[in-house]
């Protein structure tokens, strides 16, 4: 096979090349040396004993001189990065991020809500505006855009103490990178710096030959290739940090910028708040005014909810009855079984010892007889019956009443996540006491959630219907139960439910009602047996 198929790495073909020509050429050189040597130095005898002592002596301090030189050319190595102490302060600044990158989202999301919130708040406020009589309903409205637009400062205020935050860590991180990048630099350059001066004294190849072995040139080129890889990597390490620095610098420089556009922003909503402020006291001026026909409204409000507070006391507690009869007529049930299975066991056993004396008396005294075995057998698993009979009876009680203690310890797991009764809306009115105005106090039972005329409830879980009825100033209202507790749906157009019916989870159940100024809000609640809840501790967050 002709010698051009073989294909040889260039590596191995330069170091076999390097290796040929050493060993052709370093013989001769060093047989050129000794002659010229041996020419130059020809003294007499007695001289030349005493110059050839001063030449054995001189060739053995350059023999010194030489193993000094190669001594620290090998065990010198280039000067390389700390890739451990780079990684760590990295996984730092990582985690650093991460920590504000969480912190950011969770602050834009919610941004986000707060503005939609202020756009439902809006879509209100148009409607009511319509009218040129002020009312409740916009007082209200207003009062939430106040809320949410201090809210919204708020948050305003808090991201610049986040980008303020995020800024120095990057300072920070930016100052760890320059001076990073500036030991590498001096490193590389102290590297440059011994490798000219050796290239300025020897050439690469007259260093490799002035090796006075075999062994002493491979080390050296060894060396010198390993000198080059470090330089090499220097570089490549010099150029990331260079770059992670750039990148960084241009992060800076982004986040000067959005501190300029929050600042600006806050100070838009300052002007925002200030001029619904003034639109708020206008209304509430105006309402002023109309405090009869205000008083006669609030009034009508009071006893509409005192009624349907009634309503929801006597549904809830005519359910607690029922389940608590249910419950009784159930352990009754379970009590007549037991006592009827505990006597036809004892029935048995005591038939079972009758016979067992009668035949008795015929067998021998000594020995027991088939039929004490049989009465004795009987007699045992009677006794194992009444057991299973009990534990029986008790676990259809557990069965029976597991549904409405399954569904109700569920429900009270989702505290917090539950789905909203609307798709569209923000809570005008919370729960308890509210003030829209000076001088006015109401009392809620849950939430008002406005949103708009004719939007679909829903339902906020599984459970049953146990009151569908229509009242006076609340419009329809839906009750359902889920086990322990219970869920009010007020101020419905209709009803698309019935009592009795079982219901899942975001199912509709009505529409909500219009009111006489426009807008449409309905009223939720959340009880516990007799007690009510805060019903946004219980919805998610939207």
């Amino acid at each position: 096979m002709p010698f051009s198929v073989f294909r040889i790495p260039a590596r191995l073909l330069r170091d076999g090349l390097l290796v040929v020509l050493l060993c052709c050429v370093l013989p001769q050189a060093f047989a050129q040396k000794g002659k010229k040597k041996a020419a130059t130095h020809q003294p007499a005898k007695k001289a030349s004993s005493v110059k050839q002592k001063g030449a054995s002596q001189k060739e053995a301090n350059s023999k010194k001189e030489v193993k000094k030189k190669e001594a620290p050319a090998q065990k010198k190595e280039p000067a390389k990065p700390q890739p451990r102490r780079s990684a760590t302060r990295r996984r730092t600044s990582d985690e650093d991020e991460l920590s504000t990158r969480q912190s950011r989202t969770q602050l834009e999301a919610e941004k986000r809500r707060n503005q939609e919130r202020i756009s439902e708040i809006n879509q209100v406020l148009d409607k009511t505006t319509t009218e040129k009589k002020a009312s409740l309903t916009e007082l209200k409205a207003l009062n939430s855009k106040i809320e949410t637009k201090s809210r919204q400062i708020e948050l305003l205020s808090e991201d610049l103490d986040l980008l303020n935050v995020e800024m120095k860590e990057l300072n920070v991180v930016t100052g760890k990178l320059t001076k990073d990048l500036q030991n590498l630099k001096k490193e590389y350059a102290s590297m440059i710096y011994a490798a000219s001066k050796t290239t300025n004294t020897y050439s690469k190849l007259s260093f490799l030959f002035s090796a006075n072995s075999f062994n002493s040139l491979v080390m050296r080129y060894q060396y010198l290739r390993q000198y080059t890889e470090a330089r090499e990597m220097q570089v490549r390490h010099i150029e990331e940090v260079r770059g992670q620095l750039v990148s960084k610098q241009h992060t800076i420089k982004y986040k000067q910028y959005r501190k300029k556009e929050v600042l600006t922003a806050q100070v838009t909503e300052n002007k925002n708040l200030e001029n619904v402020k003034v639109r708020q006291a206008a209304v509430v001026n105006e309402l002023s005014k109309q405090e009869t026909d205000l008083k006669s409204e609030l009034a009508e409000r009071t006893k509409a909810i005192n009624r349907l507070d009634n309503m929801i006391t006597r549904i809830i507690e005519r359910e607690i009855r029922r389940a608590t009869l249910e419950r009784e007529e159930r352990a009754r049930k379970e009590r007549l079984a037991r006592q009827q299975a505990e006597e036809r066991e004892a029935a048995r056993a005591r038939a079972a010892e009758a016979a067992s004396r009668v035949t008795s008396e015929k067998a021998k005294p000594d020995e027991p007889t088939a039929v004490e075995k049989a009465a004795a057998a009987s007699e045992n698993t009677g006794n194992e019956a009444v057991v299973r009979s009990s534990e029986s009876t008790r676990s259809r009680a557990a069965i029976a009443a597991a549904p409405e203690a399954e569904a109700g310890a569920s429900f009270g797991s989702s505290r917090g996540r539950l789905p909203w009764p609307v798709r569209s809306g923000y809570i005008s009115e919370h729960f308890g006491l509210n003030s829209p105005m000076p001088g006015i106090t109401t009392r809620n039972l849950g939430v008002d959630i406005a949103t708009n005329p004719g939007e679909p409830v829903r339902a906020v879980y599984d459970g049953i219907v146990r009151g569908v009825s229509s009242m006076t100033g609340v419009g329809t209202v839906v009750i359902i139960q889920h086990g322990e507790y219970f869920t009010i749906y007020a101020k419905l157009a209709s009803a698309a439910v019935s009592e009795g019916q079982r219901i899942k989870a975001r199912e509709p159940i009505g529409t909500a009602m219009a009111d006489k100024d426009g807008g449409a809000e309905i009223n939720f609640q959340v009880w516990k047996g007799n007690g009510k809840l805060n019903p946004e501790s219980w919805l998610a967050g939207k």
